[in-house]
């Protein structure tokens, strides 16, 4: 697209350069999406343990940063913090499918606040242009929420495989796309 109104900077030759990088990346992003959508739950079950993990390391650091706080309140604090992390964190590492069922309950909820603030936003914005998509987006996550609630607990060991495949599905298209873009612009 050279033209006038497109000018290279410094960020769009490095990303020339890395075209083929993008390529292989989206390429095996993709790859790993459509793995997780077709195994479900075994990608529910490694998205929990990995975030498990993160909540144990994340709460021995806080608990380690709580021992050099002043003042007993805020030490107090910073422990019981940290203490709530580790146990958050050893609850789903040890407790999988439990903890598969909590982050699904978070994801539904995260889904119903999303579409209630689209709907707000979409009438807010009418007649402008643009409204119509932001009501369809809203409606969209207001019903995954409510069909994520209705299927609970059954649904709970595939929605986050699932949507964590779909989201890696869409991240390795955009690579795809990018760099594409990217190679035709020469």
């Amino acid at each position: 697209m050279s033209g006038t109104f497109w000018q290279e900077t410094p960020v769009h030759q490095r990303l020339r350069a890395s075209s083929n990088g993008l390529l292989w990346l989206g390429l095996a992003m993709s790859l790993v999406g459509i793995a997780a959508i077709i195994f479900p739950m075994i990608s529910t079950l490694v998205a929990t343990l990995l975030v498990g993990w993160v909540f144990i390391f994340a709460g021995a650091l806080m608990f380690v940063g709580a021992f050099s706080i002043h003042g007993t309140g805020p030490f107090f604090g910073a422990l019981l913090l940290s203490l709530v992390t580790l146990a958050g964190g050893a609850f789903l590492v040890f407790n999988p499918l439990a903890g598969a069922l909590a982050l699904t309950v978070v994801v539904a909820f995260i889904f119903m606040i999303e579409g209630a603030v689209e709907l707000s936003f979409a009438f807010e914005i009418r007649p402008h242009t643009g409204w119509l998509g932001m009501l369809v987006s809203a409606i969209a996550s207001i019903i995954l929420a409510l069909v994520i609630a209705a299927g609970l607990p059954g649904i709970s060991v595939i929605v986050l495989g699932v949507l964590l495949g779909i989201n890696f599905l869409t991240t390795g298209f955009g690579y795809i796309f990018v760099s594409r873009m990217l190679r035709s612009q020469v």
